[in-house]
């Protein structure tokens, strides 16, 4: 016996007829049918969300990726300004201790010249 086949039932007793076997498939279908619109068209509006989100990240994403960009460049160039600051704060620490070694000749032969 195929399953999808409706046994006739109209000589039972409070059995429902074809009839109303059909109809009270179609009711189920219809209600089915219903259902699974309002689940299609909450999955829709899900989806368009989703949509949404992912565009509203990706602008967000380009965005920091630029922020971070002009940041390493910006560091870079720090990086860059703090190495010609060290050279020149090596040049004058060279130059201090030559100073302070020609200011200490400079007070030994004064020194000498007292003791003379």
């Amino acid at each position: 016996m195929d399953p999808y086949e409706i046994e006739d039932t109209s000589d039972w007793l409070g059995s429902p007829t074809e009839l109303e076997t059909c109809r009270h498939f179609l009711l189920m279908a219809e209600n089915e049918i219903q259902e699974l619109t309002l689940q299609l068209r909450k999955a829709r509006e899900d989806v368009f969300g989703l949509v949404q989100m992912n565009s509203q990240l990706s602008d967000e994403k380009s965005k920091l990726s630029r922020e971070l960009k002009e940041t390493l460049a910006h560091i870079s160039r720090l990086n860059s300004d703090a190495s010609e600051l060290n050279r020149a704060l090596g040049s004058l620490k060279e130059i201090k201790a030559q100073r302070d070694r020609l200011l200490w000749e400079h007070q030994e032969r004064f020194r000498q010249s007292l003791n003379e």
